[in-house]
């Protein structure tokens, strides 16, 4: 597989999976028990977050793979390396990396500072201390960590405040102008890319292209019309005759400037010589390319012509949209004049020009996109359909991810970025991005054993809001060096992910926890409040918890406890 461009781009983007894929790992682990065993914190761990990098490595390498439908080998390419790149990162983490969790969990037990992994003070109550070797507080008693402060914001402030009728009511009406503002810049996106584009900023191409914009906008490029057929006759009359036809209806095409077509041939003719007796023809034609500059439009070999060219300048080519239309007009008309000219065969013409391999991208980029998001998104609905045991909430996550699409497409189009081969990677990949925050919030709300809608939309954004940012800043931090980039392939794969990341943090922490508010038929009822207390406190204070139901034996060995919200713990995919 070719390494193209757009794959020196995917180091960045699989620097924020894998440190969101270390996030998700430390969460879990901190959540286990200090005093626990270190095989027995292991186990506790990766019983969460093993699971969860799974799902989500499988989902966004998927993406990927999916790319490789697309007929263009720089978007196979750099799918391909990203897709294994992916793998091979969830590999890493889940062997490498924990191996590291479990050599800092010996050093938990051994009490070694965390820098110097010298010997510390035996652990106390004083939450300095316990930050040096623990690497935060906890209670002593159970050995169990404290909250953070991000979690008990969205505890006891965020999630009663988003729950709140009135909130519910602005965030229907700021989804309202979301999808209003996304589908306007849907309609304004455009097809194709500057070839100015395709070189760094700093280099005297996009100089030259900008010239060539300001002073001869009027003329597009001089397309090759080439005749393959070394059996033509040029000097005869009736060949020559049924060329300068298909010339002219070339000419006749709004694509077309009149009159300026370069033809060797019509000016072999002005020389006066008798070009209809073929040995005057071919014994003179040497001298005559050489001396009018034509020597490179015509291939003679043992005196004969193998192929000849001419050049027709085309004109009023403003948009995408025109390149393709011209370039199809050339291509059609060039097969019905073989097909049509007066001969005892057909002639082998073509046309060409370097850009072409670019206007062929407009008649295929719209299909294969509509095709690679469809198939990614039926995918990545099955596999919503096997982690959320509820059909609703899949189809609130489906319903999510076409959202974030129609989000991406229409902002990026306000954004100056247009749909070209570039874009289309970037589509592609915020299939699996979108999927990621969608799909566990709702699995958090499903799996909430509280017994409202509002409890259960709080308890999903207690157990997942950290984690959630803590996803998208890392992704977001390792992309943002591309903002500065001198290459637009670069520029536009940061303000795609940027537009994927925002938009589909905020279903995550937004738009589906209040929407699920609204059907409580997504939850699982359960009587486990009515047996047990929750695992997932929402309006009780952690010290109510079941460990201090009982008294912990210091001289028995302390079996892990389950912590509040072990169940709905991180969810949260690889962004």
């Amino acid at each position: 597989m070719p390494f193209s461009t757009p794959v020196a781009s995917g180091p960045f983007l699989i620097l924020g999976i894998g440190v969101d894929d270390m996030f998700i790992m430390i969460s879990c682990w901190q959540r286990t028990r200090v005093h626990d065993k270190v095989e027995d914190r292991m186990a506790e761990t990766y019983k969460e977050a093993a699971v969860s990098i799974t799902i989500t490595s499988l989902t966004n390498a998927l993406a990927f793979y999916i790319g490789l439908l697309t007929p263009f080998r720089s978007v196979q390419s750099f799918c391909m390396y990203t897709g294994t790149a992916i793998l091979f990162c969830y590999i890493y983490n889940i062997t490498f990396f924990g191996a590291c969790l479990a050599l800092n969990g010996r050093r938990e037990k051994g009490n070694r500072h965390w820098l110097t992994f010298r010997k510390v003070e035996t652990p106390n109550e004083d939450k300095k201390s316990n930050a040096c070797s623990v690497g935060g507080a906890y209670d002593p008693d159970t050995g169990a960590e404290e909250d953070t402060p991000i979690n008990v914001f969205f505890k006891k402030y965020y999630g009663p405040f988003l729950t709140n009728i009135w909130t519910k009511v602005f965030v229907v009406f700021l989804y309202a102008g979301y999808l209003a503002g996304s589908i306007y810049g849907c309609f304004q996106m455009e097809e194709g890319i500057d070839l100015k584009y395709l070189a760094p900023d700093d280099s005297y191409v996009a100089s030259y292209y900008d010239n060539e914009d300001r002073y001869f906008s009027s003329y597009g490029p001089f397309v090759m019309f080439v005749i393959k057929d070394e059996n033509f006759q040029y000097w005869d009359k009736s060949a020559r005759e049924n060329l300068n036809m298909c010339l002219k209806e070339f000419e006749s095409s709004d694509f077309v400037a009149k009159n300026i077509t370069i033809s060797w041939l019509d000016s072999y003719e002005q020389t006066g010589l008798d070009i209809s007796d073929k040995n005057v023809f071919m014994r003179n034609l040497p001298t005559f390319l050489n001396v009018s500059g034509f020597y490179r439009d015509v291939n003679i070999s043992s005196g004969k012509i193998l192929a000849s060219r001419f050049f027709i300048p085309s004109s009023n080519i403003t948009t995408a949209t025109d390149e393709k239309n011209m370039l199809n007009f050339f291509r059609d008309t060039a097969s019905t004049c073989g097909q049509n000219m007066d001969l005892s065969y057909p002639a082998d013409l073509l046309v060409y020009h370097p850009a072409f391999i670019y206007f062929d991208q407009y008649a295929v980029i719209v299909s294969n996109t509509i095709q690679n998001i469809v198939a990614a998104t039926v995918v990545m609905l099955v596999i919503s359909l096997l982690l959320i045991p509820n059909p609703v909430c899949s189809l609130w996550v489906t319903f999510a991810i076409a959202s974030v699409i129609v989000g991406v497409a229409g902002f990026m189009a306000l954004w100056d970025v247009n749909l070209d081969s570039i874009s289309m990677i970037n589509l592609v990949i915020c299939i699996g991005f979108s999927v990621d925050f969608s799909a566990h919030i709702s699995f958090a709300f499903v799996s909430s054993s509280k017994k409202t809608p509002n409890d259960k939309a709080i308890d999903a954004l207690y157990n997942l809001g950290y984690p959630i940012i803590q996803g998208a800043v890392s992704t977001v931090a390792g992309v943002v060096v591309l903002s500065a980039s001198k290459s637009y392939i670069f520029r536009t794969f940061f303000k795609i992910l940027f537009l994927v990341i925002l938009f589909g943090a905020a279903h995550g922490l937004v738009f589906i926890p209040v929407f699920l508010t609204f059907f409580g038929v997504c939850g699982i009822s359960s009587g486990v409040e009515d047996e047990k207390p929750s695992m997932s406190h929402v309006d009780t204070p952690v010290s109510n918890s079941v460990e201090e139901e009982k008294p912990v034996d210091s001289n028995t060995t302390q079996q892990p406890v389950q912590k509040p919200g072990q169940f709905e713990i991180m969810k949260i995919s690889s962004l």
